[in-house]
C-alpha cells in the first residue's frame, strides 16, 4: 500500500475518535468478518488477537507469532478499503520498529499495545515501562512517516490486580502516562460500571475505548458517558458462535 494510503487512513482513524460520538469499530478476525462488517456500513475495524488466535486453531495471550497475525492482517486489509487497526498483544516480543514495520507492512494503521507481558511469565509492566514502549512505538511509527494510531491498554482491570479501592486512580496514571508518552486513545480494557467509565473518560484527556458486547450491550449507551471508541473483543465471535450452534444442533 503506498505511503500516501496508509498516511490518508491513518488520519481517518484518529479522526473517527470523537468523545461522546463514538467511533464503532467491530472487532474481525478473517477476510470474510471483515466484509461483513464493512458491508454492515462500518468505517474502520480492529483485528482482535483473541478471535484471530481462535481462527487458526493457537491460543490467545500470544500462543500464535505476530508473523501469524500479519498473515492474517494481510489477506483483511486486502480484502477492505478502510482502515484497519491491529491488537498486538503486548508485542510479540517484538522491538517496537518492528512491529510498526510489520503492520504497515501489511497495511495496518493502528494498534492495541496490553502491559501484560505474555512471554515473561504474564508479569505486568510497570507504569514507566509501558510508558517507554508506548513512547518508541511513537518514535517508529513517526520515523516510517505515518501516525500509527496507538491505543495503550492496561490491564489492571482484567487482573483485579492489587487492591480494588484505588484500581481505577492507578489505571488512571498508568494510561495518563502512556498518554504523555504517545499515545491517541486510551483503552482501560473490561466491563465497567457507568460511574467508573464516567469517572474514566471525565479523568483522562485523551479519547477512551470501551468494550462493548455487541448483542447485549446498548450502542447509545456509551456517547452520554464520554466514550469515544467501542470495541468488541473476543464477543462478536462468540455470539456467531453460539448463534451457529443452535444452527448445526438442529442437524445432529
Amino acid at each position: 500500500m503506498p505511503d500516501n494510503q496508509l498516511k490518508g487512513r491513518a488520519e481517518a482513524l484518529l479522526a473517527l475518535h470523537q468523545p461522546g460520538d463514538p467511533v464503532f469499530l467491530p472487532t474481525v478476525w478473517d477476510a470474510w468478518s471483515a466484509r461483513l462488517a464493512v458491508g454492515a456500513g462500518f468505517a474502520a475495524l480492529t483485528v482482535g488477537s483473541h478471535p484471530v488466535a481462535d481462527s487458526i486453531g493457537k491460543p490467545d495471550n500470544e500462543g500464535m507469532t505476530f508473523d501469524d497475525l500479519l498473515t492474517r492482517v494481510a489477506q483483511i486489509t486486502a480484502a477492505v478499503d478502510v482502515p484497519v487497526s491491529v491488537d498486538i498483544e503486548s508485542g510479540y516480543g517484538q522491538t517496537p520498529l518492528r512491529l510498526i514495520d510489520g503492520l504497515l507492512s501489511v497495511g495496518a494503521v493502528g494498534l492495541n499495545i496490553e502491559d501484560t507481558v505474555h512471554s515473561d511469565g504474564r508479569r505486568l509492566r510497570s507504569t514507566g515501562e509501558h510508558a517507554e514502549l508506548v513512547g518508541q512505538l511513537r518514535a517508529a511509527a513517526d520515523a516510517a512517516g505515518v501516525h500509527v494510531v496507538v491505543n495503550a491498554r492496561t490491564d489492571l482491570f482484567l487482573r483485579k490486580d492489587g487492591d480494588e479501592a484505588d484500581r481505577v486512580d492507578r489505571a488512571i496514571a498508568r494510561l495518563q502516562a502512556a498518554a504523555e508518552a504517545g499515545a491517541d486513545v486510551l483503552y482501560p480494557v473490561g466491563r465497567h460500571d457507568p460511574e467508573t467509565l464516567q469517572r474514566l473518560t471525565s479523568e483522562l484527556k485523551l479519547p477512551v475505548n470501551a468494550i462493548g458486547v455487541p448483542d447485549q450491550d446498548d450502542p447509545a449507551s456509551f456517547g452520554p458517558l464520554g466514550v469515544a471508541r467501542v470495541s468488541f473483543g473476543p464477543f462478536l465471535q462468540a455470539a456467531l458462535a453460539e448463534r451457529a450452534k443452535e444452527i448445526l444442533a438442529r442437524w445432529r
